[in-house]
């Protein structure tokens, strides 16, 4: 049984890549914080009596859970009701930070020169985008595997697929990366 001090360090390290996680999905940073607090209540409410060692899988199970759920109610609501909100134009989208380069993310390292740093914040961009492109199942796997790194048999049991799919998924995502990436000048 995890203690609640282990809990909590365990949601405070996992709470920055499951956002990310979350976000390349659902495409909404406000939709995406309730999606990984939801999880975490979740996983604290109905799991905190398991071992540490399967901690890590349920949670991201639960993630993927709350993100299916967000799409089902969205699709749900959209399908009964129109919001006014829908008809206006969002002249002020919201800032999402780049994947973090390196610990301390915006600061500026003294060895390095504004002008590289800007051109990996620029790589990173482009890098993100073309992973939010990818279709939700690939997404999903190559995040899982590459982001969270989890292997094939632990993928595919918070996937619910098999290691196989899991396997096609993350080929077809790295292949499309590769091909995206290499179209916008970057040698992947």
């Amino acid at each position: 049984m995890a203690s609640d001090l282990e809990l909590s360090d365990f949601l405070k390290n996992a709470e920055k890549k499951a956002f990310k996680r979350a976000y390349y999905h659902v495409r909404d940073e406000e939709a995406a914080l309730d999606i990984v607090q939801d999880s975490m209540i979740k996983l604290c409410t109905n799991y905190a009596d398991k071992p540490l060692t399967e901690i890590p899988l349920l949670f991201q199970r639960i993630l993927s859970n709350t993100v299916l759920d967000w799409f089902r109610r969205r699709k749900t609501r959209s399908a009964l009701f129109l919001n006014r909100d829908d008809f206006e134009i969002d002249e002020n989208p919201g800032y999402f930070e780049s994947i973090d380069i390196l610990k301390g993310d915006t600061d500026l390292p003294s060895h390095q020169s504004a002008e590289i740093w800007v051109s990996r914040m620029q790589t990173v961009a482009q890098i993100e985008k073309a992973v939010m492109n990818l279709p939700a199942r690939q997404r999903e796997a190559f995040l899982l595997r590459y982001w969270e790194e989890l292997d094939v048999s632990e993928t595919a049991a918070v996937m619910g697929c098999s290691e196989g799919s899991v396997k096609t998924h993350c080929s077809r995502a790295i292949l499309a990366l590769s091909k995206t990436l290499s179209e916008q000048g970057m040698n992947p």
